[in-house]
């Protein structure tokens, strides 16, 4: 019997004690479990999530519980709550391959009971059929892009119509002068150092041949912001701070299409650009990495409070000359945890902030435009 949503007077909103994150634990742990057992990186992930977003490290065995009897011990829990927690469900089962359909089936009747759904489930059962090409275009139907229009493309600031979300615009000349004309804001704001960060990696700007589309060049503000490299796996920290900072439950999908690109596999490409290199998520550390980004993007906030925000909808250009430390308190970004660091994770201008690829391509692209190379303290 399916456990009824309270209403918004009758909700719990308080965070969850040590008793109640073992509970959730324990039926995020039964929902995810394959024949045999978590994965290691199931268990090094969701362990990781929990103490992160929590600041309650669960056991790592728990007795499996039923969907019912587990949103039972959810009932006061409002439906934010409860789609946070079955998106954790989700994500364990992602990193799954091959995603057995067992744990797809038993991750839908964990939804079912806790009256709630979300657009991924559907991609985890593709998955699990092995229908990799209907799953990727479930992304675009029902993840963040569902209801994209050209008029969305305003914040973007291109002259170029841009029908599809994930579209390139390389004949987009005013554009690119737009992205190029930062290189003339103060050393300190976030606009100079997002054009340094193009320079040092050879990024073409949008608007020129070869360039990210419009919207995934979005991240690329949000690399800087936010204090992540450019290599693969920083890749996966930065999706994952954007999609946990947005309360529009869709921004999943962000985080389980670069998951599904950059360690499982299942999509080929992705976002217009990207394309699949399996395997990073399961780096050392990096389950620490991600799940810290999470918190942070949990714990950051739209301009001067607003509760939630979209960092791929914004218009950066209008916030590009305020200084990079004053957008970061305006937008409630704390520090990394020193765990995450330790672990590994690295800013843009730090040693293994940028990968040798990326190093290389702005050596060349220095060369070809006769002017010195300057990584901006960054090495591969």
């Amino acid at each position: 019997m399916p456990t009824p949503v309270p209403s918004p007077e009758a909700a719990n909103l308080q965070p969850p004690d040590v008793e109640e994150v073992e509970h959730l634990a324990r039926g995020v742990f039964a929902a995810i479990s394959p024949d045999g057992g978590l994965s290691e990186l199931q268990q090094l992930l969701t362990t990781a999530a929990f103490d992160a977003m929590t600041g309650v490290r669960p056991s790592e065995s728990h007795e499996p519980i039923d969907p019912d009897k587990f949103a039972e011990g959810l009932a006061d829990r409002n439906e934010a709550f409860r789609v946070r927690i079955l998106q954790t469900m989700i994500l364990g089962a992602l990193v799954l391959r091959p995603l057995p359909d067992e744990v797809a089936t038993r991750v839908e009747a964990f939804a079912r009971a806790m009256s709630v759904d979300d657009a991924m489930l559907g991609v985890a059962r593709r998955f699990a059929q092995g229908q990799l090409g209907l799953a990727a275009i479930d992304f675009d139907r029902n993840g963040y892009t569902a209801d994209w229009a050209p008029e969305r493309a305003e914040t973007l600031r291109t002259t170029t119509r841009l029908d599809d979300a994930w579209q390139q615009a390389t004949d987009d000349p005013e554009l690119a002068a737009r992205w190029a004309d930062l290189e003339h804001l103060a050393a300190d704001s976030l606009g100079r150092k997002v054009w340094e960060f193009y320079q040092a990696r050879g990024f073409a700007f949008p608007g020129q041949p070869g360039s990210a589309p419009p919207l995934l060049a979005q991240h690329d503000w949000v690399h800087v912001l936010a204090d992540y490299g450019s290599r693969v796996e920083s890749e996966l920290e930065v999706f994952a701070f954007i999609a946990r900072a947005n309360d529009d439950p869709r921004g999943f999908s962000l985080l389980a299409m670069v998951i599904s690109l950059f360690e499982t596999g299942y999509l080929a490409t992705g976002a217009g650009l990207f394309e699949a290199f399996p395997g990073q998520l399961s780096s050392d550390g990096m389950a620490q990495r991600l799940a810290d980004a999470l918190r942070r993007g949990a714990l950051s906030h739209g301009l001067d409070g607003e509760p939630d925000v979209d960092f791929l909808a914004l218009d950066w250009f209008a916030l590009a000359a305020q200084p990079l430390h004053r957008l970061q308190a305006r937008f409630g970004i704390v520090p990394k945890s020193d765990l995450a660091i330790r672990a590994g994770s690295v800013g843009p201008w730090q040693p293994g902030g940028i990968s040798p690829f990326q190093h290389d391509t702005g050596r060349q692209a220095a060369a070809t435009q006769g002017r010195t190379y300057n990584a901006y303290g960054a090495t591969p």
